[in-house]
């Protein structure tokens, strides 16, 4: 039996209207995959590059040929692995796909979430859905039903509320070119594990003056507070300008910062808890009013990578 929430959701998407979805990773923004008229709704509310490709989520890994075509044999063996999960697989689209889910690419990314709440709306569904993060193009990403509309305002879409995020993280994103696989998006999923599973080397290829794949923008994931990673002397510049300092820290509050405008990823040194926290407290230290934040570099392996990658777009200017 379908609650109220999925029903309306249904009902939206139907019509060719947008709902904020919930999914293990963020939030996202969907609109049915086959409708043009939905996809161009996404990109202007999010104020989104046409040369940025959207994400499409299927109900099942049974469903992927519906969307893909030629599809390689690591690609099938993630796919059964992986899914329901953060991995989105960049595939020869097949025709009924939009162009403009595709940035007018040939490929396209595909991934099953792992959330109830969706892969229930998706079994109503008659079609799949494109998701972006349901946030303003370059943003930080949403975690809870309170960011998308924080980033939305009065244009926030209907928000099928499915609490907080598990992992608080985008997927990693994965293309295969030949007998490479190659990494396009730093996410939930290490490169080193997934390395590991197919027995290869990934091949990083994460910046590219022409998108691959969504999360290729030097600058994303911004919050409106200028970021920076902690430095030294950066920091006792602002200091001596007296500056209002914000500090998002791994581990260990800093001592000579008010702790009020202070965020603490993970007080036991997780990095998986502070991927889950990232982008909440992120946005509680762009809300503080704050002329800059200082990020401190988190140990780079694992989903540390991403973390630090998340942060590093944040920073660009």
């Amino acid at each position: 039996m379908q609650s109220k929430a999925i029903k309306k959701a249904k009902e939206l998407l139907e019509n060719e209207e947008l709902v904020a979805i919930p999914t293990e990773t963020v939030y996202g923004l969907a609109g049915n995959a086959y409708s043009t008229i939905a996809v161009k709704k996404i990109y202007e509310l999010k104020g989104r590059p046409s040369n940025n490709p959207l994400i499409v989520h299927i109900k099942s890994r049974a469903y992927l040929d519906q969307v893909a075509q030629n599809i390689p044999e690591q690609a099938y063996k993630l796919a059964e692995t992986f899914w329901p999960g953060p991995l989105t697989l960049v595939l020869e689209k097949q025709d009924r796909v939009p162009a403009l889910v595709s940035a007018h690419k040939n490929t396209v990314g595909v991934r099953v979430p792992n959330h109830p709440l969706t892969l229930n709306l998706l079994e109503a569904l008659d079609f799949p859905l494109v998701a972006p993060s349901a946030n303003t193009s370059n943003h930080i990403s949403p975690t809870c039903k309170a960011h998308v509309q924080a980033s939305f305002g009065e244009k926030s879409p209907y928000v099928l509320d499915g609490g907080p995020c598990e992992a608080g993280l985008e997927s990693t994103i994965l293309g295969f070119k030949g007998s490479e696989i190659l990494l396009y998006r730093h996410g939930v999923l290490s490169k080193e594990l997934l390395s590991a599973f197919l027995g290869q080397e990934i091949v990083e290829h994460t910046h590219a003056p022409v998108p691959e794949s969504p999360g290729m923008f030097l600058k994303h994931y911004a919050p409106h507070t200028p970021l920076y990673f902690y430095d030294d002397n950066a920091f006792k510049a602002a200091q001596e300008k007296n500056l209002r300092i914000g500090f998002l820290n791994f581990r260990a509050i800093n001592p000579y910062i008010n702790p009020e405008n202070q965020r603490i990823l993970s007080p036991l040194g997780s990095l998986e808890e502070a991927a889950k926290n990232l982008y909440r407290l992120l946005y509680e230290l762009d809300a503080l009013g704050l002329d800059l934040i200082f990020a401190e570099q988190l140990p780079p392996h694992g989903i540390g990578k991403a973390i630090h990658d998340k942060l590093y777009r944040a920073s660009q200017k």
